[in-house]
Order: structure tokens, then sequence, then C-alpha cells
């Protein structure tokens, strides 16, 4: 198991002032640092930093979920290798057996920083400051149980670490779920124990970027819900009920000064550019009052592979084969399904600002060309996320024309928990004990998609919470794993789907495998590591 005989590899504050805007600077060893708070800041950072790694579109969850839901088909080009078309989004073995180790490694990389971290805070003198030893601790205890999470909902049955990694764990097999979601539980626990009430949703607060209260109480309610929906239990491991998960989310709902922005198009960058000539009066920006935890990134690695500064998933599914429009260059990644889009009723300003309709919008592409051979051509792409020109007609990305490399250095963050979602959370959470606070949850949600009119509110109930699950976080990473949760046949049943034409290359033919249990396959790489104590998944 390759969980990194991982020494106190730390990175340090660049010339920017930002929280996240790092590089790697310098190398020490346990046995010589950690001796005072900055260093420990330092040791913080990098597990942070490890976050960034995970931005990657094969070391995150985000594109390769949404290529396994009914949201997304695997696209790329025609001519490309269909190892993710076939594991990702037809659930069928593939010959590369590695395709998932990328996921497996960045997660058990931040596992170790923070395991690291968390076992030094004693031997840093901290002084009178005994408050920042404590704030320390809950942030390296909420990203230890983020990354457990990501591999937990990837994989299943892991291996939980809660200790600096030593040589024996090296074959240790996987354990049940509900020992992991105690892990997962108690450091949630003691990050909504014991950080504060502050709101760092501005750029300019100096903590701008770290994670809060309010994140923590937020992400435990998406952990419960999926763990108790997932594996049928009627709390989270032993350590959180019901009414414990709902009391954090109404406190976020209530208490933590998030809100809804008033347009969602402002959220993302495309969505705004598309709507508008001057981006800069529309885009709500980074660390907006939405915005409860996100991997923050920036344009500063200019070109250098080695760093990990640059958000490298939206390359992968901007317009495949050249700048369309506003809209950048990329890979042409996670085609839409136009039956996702179907699913907005009209007046819904969603569907404008998530998807670029190419026919819709006018825009001048041809799949088949030479120069984009687009595979699983739809009519549709992601506008979320996707990376824009300085202007429709120049055709040069903002990234490639502030100095960085299209494909390292894009600098739009990727946002993990917003409010409508926390909204949605609370919906889910309050059915029964508080019917009357879910209702207005949702509308809340609904009200803003449709402009403010309030015409369009629909009677709360699980079913229409979750259907607005779908259209208010398409494309952010959700959909799969709220398919899971609601059962196999659930799942299998949205994401069935025959084509007529069966097309090996471009076709979407896509059969869910309820024999894998939902579980990507293991890397063999960890399997071989284990010297076999890790067992591969049922199903692949």
């Amino acid at each position: 198991m390759q969980l990194f005989a991982v020494t106190a590899i730390l990175t340090m504050s660049s010339c920017s002032n930002d929280f996240l805007n790092t590089s790697p600077v310098t190398e020490a060893t346990t046995e010589n640092f950690y001796k005072i708070p900055s260093e420990a800041f330092q040791g913080l950072v990098a597990v942070y930093d490890a976050l960034q790694q995970g931005g990657d579109a094969w070391g995150g969850s985000l594109l390769t979920s949404e290529m396994a839901s009914d949201n997304c088909f695997m696209g790329f080009g025609s001519l490309d290798g269909k190892t993710v078309q076939n594991e990702w989004d037809r659930f069928l073995p593939e010959p590369s057996l590695e395709i998932n180790n990328a996921v497996w490694k960045t997660n058990y990389l931040g596992i170790a920083r923070a395991n690291i971290l968390l076992e030094h805070l004693n031997q840093v003198n901290w002084g009178s400051d005994t408050a920042l030893r404590t704030q320390y601790e809950a942030e390296a205890k909420f990203l230890r149980a983020y990354f457990h999470f990501e591999l937990a909902r990837t994989f299943g049955d892991i291996i939980p670490l809660d200790h600096t990694i030593k040589t024996t764990d090296n074959t240790l097999p996987r354990v049940d779920a509900a020992t992991t979601y105690a892990l997962i539980a108690s450091d949630l626990k003691f990050a909504v124990d014991n950080l504060g009430n502050d709101n760092y949703s501005t750029p300019n607060n100096p903590k701008y970027g770290r994670i809060t209260k309010w994140a923590a109480e937020t992400y435990m309610a998406k952990v419960y819900l999926f763990y108790t929906g997932y594996y049928n239990k009627p709390d989270l491991a032993g350590v959180v009920t019901q009414a414990q998960a709902t009391t954090y989310i109404n406190d976020v709902i209530n208490n933590s000064g998030h809100a809804l922005i008033p347009d969602f198009s402002q959220l993302w960058v495309a969505s705004a550019a598309s709507s508008t000539t001057n981006i800069l009066h529309t885009y709500a920006g980074e660390g907006n009052t939405e915005d409860i935890f996100a991997i923050r990134y920036a344009n500063i690695g200019k070109g250098d592979w080695n760093l990990h500064d640059g958000n490298r998933l939206v390359v992968n599914i901007a317009p495949r084969g050249g700048g369309v429009g506003v809209y950048a260059n990329g890979w042409g990644a996670g085609t839409v399904n136009p039956a996702l889009v179907a699913a907005y009723e009209a007046g819904d300003t969603r569907k404008a600002a998530s998807f670029i309709d190419f026919v819709g919008e006018g825009l001048t592409y041809d799949p088949n060309a030479t120069a984009i051979t687009q595979s699983q051509y739809t009519g549709y792409s992601w506008k979320k996320y996707c990376p824009v020109n300085t202007n429709s007609t120049s055709l040069v990305g903002i990234t490639t024309a502030n100095g960085g490399n299209f494909q390292v250095d894009n600098y739009e963050d990727i946002v993990i928990l917003r409010f409508a979602d926390a909204l949605l959370l609370a919906a889910e959470l309050n059915i029964t004990s508080n019917p009357g606070f879910a209702q207005t949850c949702l509308d809340r949600v609904r009200d803003r998609a449709f402009g403010g009119v309030t015409t369009h509110r629909v009677v709360v109930s699980k079913t229409t919470i979750l259907n607005e699950r779908r259209l208010e976080l398409a494309l952010e990473g959700n959909r799969y794993y709220d398919l899971l949760r609601q059962g196999l046949a659930v799942a299998k049943a949205a994401i069935d789907k025959t084509d007529s034409t069966n097309d090996p290359n471009t076709g979407f033919n896509v059969t869910f495998r309820p024999e894998t249990l939902g579980w990507f396959r293991i890397p063999q790489t960890q399997i071989l590591l284990s010297a076999g104590a890790i067992k591969q998944n049922p199903g692949w």
C-alpha cells in the first residue's frame, strides 16, 4: 500500500499573501522542525497544499463522479484512449489497472501530512497562545476527515489512519466502513467544537481560504446523509445522531453569515462572461458570501508542471480544439447529457449558467473537424468551471495572456461547499422534525433559480430535494454520490442508457453494474504493495 514514507516536505508562502498560493521551497525533517508556531503553520499549509493536488482531473472526484453519473459522458477526443470511457463512464474493467491511483495517492498524501502535523503539535513552543494550537489541530482534523471521505466514497472500505505511517501499515487490510466513518465524524466534531464563529469568505481577510466551523458543520451534514443513506444506518457510525447533524446544519443556515448571492450566473467566470460584455461587473468573485469551503488556485506556476498552484481540472472540460467565443481551449471531457439540460423548467436561470449550448448560443463549432475530433458530442459542455478568453474575438485565454500555461495554471477555485448546498442539506435533514423550515430552505434555492419569482415552488419532500440537488449542483461533483445513497437500483435506473447507434467510439451505451456496489477499482499497484492484504472491490 503506497501510503508514502513521507518526511516533512513543507511548503511556505510565496510572494503572494494569499493563504494557499504556495510553492515548495525547502525540506526539513520532523526531528529538527516543529519548534515554534510559524513552523507549525508551514506544516498546516503543507496539509492544505494536498487539496490543490487533489484538484487535478485524475486526483479528485469531481470529474470522475460526473462522468460516472447520469450528468455526463466521457467526451475527450475520438482518437484518445478509451480507458476513461470504459472505466468511469461505462463501468467496464479496463486493461490499464492504474486509472484510480492518483486519487488514492493524493488523499493518502493529505492524510499523512495531517498526521505528521497532529503528532508534532505538542513539541511546538506555543507560549501562552494555546488557542492557536487548538485551531491548527481543528483545521488539520477537518482536512484529515475530508481526505478520508474522498477515499471512502470512491473505494468503499479503506484503511483509515490516525497516526503517522509505520512500516507495518503497508500490509494492513481494509476495514469496515463504520470504523472509517467513526474517525471522520470524530475529526469533524472536533473541528466544529473548536473553531470559532469567524466567516473568512472575503479575500482581504488574513484567514481567507482556511477551514471554518461553518465548513465543518456543513461537511458533517453531507457525510451524515451519505453514510446513513448508503449503508442504511440510523446515525453516523455511532458518533453523530440525526438530531446533532440537523443542529449543525441549522446553525450554518441561521448563524454563519453565508448567504445566496442574488444571481446564480455570477458564481462562475464563464457563466458571468457569457451573459455580459464585462465580466468584472457581474462575476461575484472568489470568496463570495455563498462559498463556504473551496480549494484555492492561482496563476503563479507559470508553466511549472512540478507545482500544483493552478487548477488542472478546468482544461479537461473546456471546449475541445480551440477557443469558442468567450470559452477558452480545452480537451472536451465530460460532454453533458442532453437529458440533464432538458430537466430544467422554462425560466430556470441555472440552465444557461451551467452549460455551454453550442447551437443555442450561436457558436461556430464543428466537433468532427480535424483539429477537434470531439468524442460523444452532445451539443452541450460545462460552463461551470470553464476557463475564458480575454474577449470573444481574440480567443486568447486569460491564463495564457497572464503568462501561464493553459493546462496547469488556470486560477478558478473549485468550490466544495456553498450555501445553496447547505440549504438543501438542511431541507433534507429537517423534513420530519421541522418541515416548515425544510420548505423555507428549499424555497430559497428555487426562488433564486427563477430570478426571485416565487411561483415555481414545489412541496418539500426527499424526492423534490434530491431533484433540486441535481439541478442546483450539476457539474459540482455531487450527483453520483446522491444516487448511490438512494440505493444501487436507483443509481442503475438513472445511469443506464441505451444508444441505438452503439458506435464503440462515439456511442452512448452505459450500463451501471450493481455488482461493483458503486465503488471504483482499487489500483493494482496498491494491491501488490500490500502483499495481497488489500483485496480488489467486487465486480472488478
